[in-house]
């Protein structure tokens, strides 16, 4: 076997110091992120796939197959003359600095030792085990049945992209873990993107309890499979428990909006969650609580689905670091914070680079976060405020009324809605979703109705801008907007093309009697949401959002009143908000729709139109 000594020494960490590992790195051999086995010299009883396992490895005692006992891990034949190799891809490339080689359930055929090395190569090449590029990391090491033996070396000086594990002379080893940091490659500074996502070289550094599932898998890609890989804590009997988890971001930045994701977890979700964010150049933040600024107060959270978020209290400031504060306990999927990078690293590769260059050179990451020994100022990139238009969901819109739609399953229902079969079984019923409510005085003679809009989409293709210059609210009654299907080859009137999308956008009353603007949200709904907004809660009329339908038809629930009466209907403000301009920003890149507020250098903005509240300019901007 061709080897190349390392000089790296290595220490044997205590299982209890297992947090000083994981919140120090990230696993990056993980299956979540990609990894996966190349080659294998023997796994005649136990395939070694599941070395990379997420989950940990269960016991499978008393269970046989065809060739002997059922094992969750890599177990080679005996009698191995030399020793057994298993070559592995790792996820994502970065520089080691420890492992985690688990002979959990093996005992008295556990790997008696093990040894690892690396290499570094951008080529789809078969990878030999006597190649003379593998470098040792992890020198032979006395390994024990049934346990977990946790290695950490200095950081390596360079990024790899391949790892060996050899066992000596042979037997069965459950899992092997890589840890490391990051090797991020990041999108331009002008692109938003999530910098939580362990691909920008994020990582969760601390929790408060881990029982269910680690807290590293938080900042993992895609929605896993099920609650085992997610983060989930013990159930809690004391009163006004709470739990938390701390991810350092990728890159300190300016954030936009969050994503708290629950999926599968439908009976153990937290009741509510907070975010709060803060700035420090340590992977753990050595800060007082009043350093921490909550970015999204306290807010419901609902079963098996994505929760998207408006952030407060971030405008021009530079964070590194979110706490996930969940009420009382439960499990998050994962969490995702959109933004963009304060500014870039040197010596850094883009995605635009990277693409160019036939031979990428990866550098190292930032491990204690801001280099605040560069006297250059971290600046926002972007003159104005950022908003996003988030996914409509019950939880992101309650404050405003509420939302009409079915779910993939009943147990992914809002908690309190009741579900039942209907239709001798060819339906699910979900109950009282919204009230009807009207209170206008008795002597109006009003009455409630349903009218229909048919309503054509903005006029407005990729990187043009469409201009919205008003915000109305019902003092008397609440108002529905449901879409209407297309039904093509079954009546004249049908549309022959369905909208898939429209705008949704609200606002709460102040103290005024005016929209507070400090509450206005936008939320994008899909053609299988309707929505109900409160008594007298400020919002847009439709805007349908799609660009290849020619119409979409809502039913609007309302009062007819005399015609003496009608100012009942409908109030509308005008009010002049100086140089404000506001321009709604659909991305390709980031799918999603945001609000991006800046100046606006023309006072011939600002509207003229008596019946409606006016926005200087509230403009749609559809970019790629």
């Amino acid at each position: 076997m061709s080897l190349q000594k390392s000089e790296n020494s290595f220490n044997h960490l205590a299982l209890d110091d297992f947090a000083r590992l994981s919140s120090a790195a990230t696993e990056i051999s993980s299956v979540a992120l990609g990894g996966r086995v190349l080659s294998v010299s023997d796994d005649f009883f136990a395939e070694a796939f599941h070395l990379l396992l997420v989950e940990p490895a269960p016991s499978l005692k008393g269970q046989y197959g065809p060739k002997g006992a059922l094992f969750s891990g890599w177990e080679s034949r005996r009698h191995n003359p030399t020793y057994d190799w298993c070559i592995i891809q790792l996820g994502i490339s970065g520089f080691i600095l420890g492992f985690d080689i688990d002979t959990s359930h093996f005992n008295g055929n556990e790997a008696p030792q093990a040894s690892v090395q690396a290499l570094f190569t951008t080529e789809a090449e078969d990878l030999l085990p006597e190649d003379e590029r593998w470098v040792e990391l992890l020198p032979k090491v006395d390994l024990g049945p049934n346990s977990r033996h946790l290695f950490t070396i200095p950081p390596t000086d360079k990024a790899y992209s391949h790892v060996k594990l050899n066992m000596y002379p042979d037997g069965g080893i459950a899992r092997f873990r890589v840890y490391g940091l990051v090797s991020p490659i990041f999108p331009p500074l002008t692109e938003s993107f999530d910098l939580a996502s362990v691909y920008a070289g994020g990582r969760t550094v601390q929790v408060s309890d881990q029982h269910f599932g680690i807290g590293s898998n938080l900042v993992l890609p895609g929605r896993g499979r099920d609650m085992r890989d997610g983060w989930e804590t013990r159930r809690s009997r004391v009163a006004g428990h709470r739990d938390w988890a701390i991810v350092k971001l990728g890159a300190p930045g300016f954030l936009e909006q969050l994503e708290i994701d629950t999926a599968n977890f439908m009976g153990n979700f937290p009741e509510s969650a907070e975010v709060h964010a803060t700035s420090c150049p340590h992977d753990i933040p050595e800060v007082t609580e009043d350093a921490w600024v909550q970015i999204l107060r306290r807010t419901r959270l609902g079963p098996h689905r994505r929760h998207y978020f408006q952030l407060e209290n971030i405008d021009d400031t530079v964070f590194t670091h979110i706490r996930v504060t969940i009420h009382p306990d439960g499990g998050i999927k994962r969490v995702r914070v959109y933004g963009k990078r304060a500014r870039a690293n040197e010596d850094e590769i883009t995605v635009a680079e990277s693409v160019a260059a036939p031979e990428p050179t990866l550098s190292k990451p930032l491990t204690n976060g801001v280099d605040h020994g560069d006297k250059s100022p971290l600046v926002a990139s972007v003159v104005g405020k950022t908003i996003p238009a988030v996914p409509l969901t019950p939880e992101g819109f309650a404050a405003f009324g509420n939302v009409v739609q079915a779910y993939n399953t009943p147990e992914a229902a809002p908690r309190g809605i009741k579900v039942t079969g209907a239709n001798q079984g060819s339906a699910v019923k979900y109950h009282a979703l919204a009230p009807v409510k009207q209170n206008y005085p008795v002597d109006t003679g009003a009455k409630t109705a349903l009218s229909v809009y048919r309503a054509s989409p903005i006029d407005a293709t990729i990187g043009e801008t469409f201009d919205v210059r008003l915000l109305e609210r019902h003092p008397c009654t609440n108002q529905a907007f449901f879409p209407l299907g297309a039904g093509v080859d079954v009546s004249e009137y049908a549309l022959e093309r369905q909208g898939r999308a429209y705008l949704v956008i609200t606002a709460l009353n102040g103290s005024d009697d005016r929209p507070d603007l400090s509450t206005l949200r936008a939320f994008v709904a899909s053609a299988a949401q309707g929505v109900v907004y409160d008594t007298a809660i400020w919002h847009h009329p439709l805007i349908c959002l799609e660009t290849v339908s020619k119409a979409i038809s809502p039913s609007l629930t309302e009062g007819e009143l005399k015609p003496s009466s009608r100012s009942l209907i409908l109030r509308v403000w005008r009010l002049r908000l100086g140089d404000i301009r506001w321009t709604v920003r659909l991305s390709n890149w980031t799918q999603r729709l945001v609000f991006l507020v800046c100046k606006s250098q023309n006072s011939d903005l600002v509207s003229r139109l008596s019946t409606i509240w006016n926005l200087s300019s509230f403009t749609i901007t559809l970019v790629t």
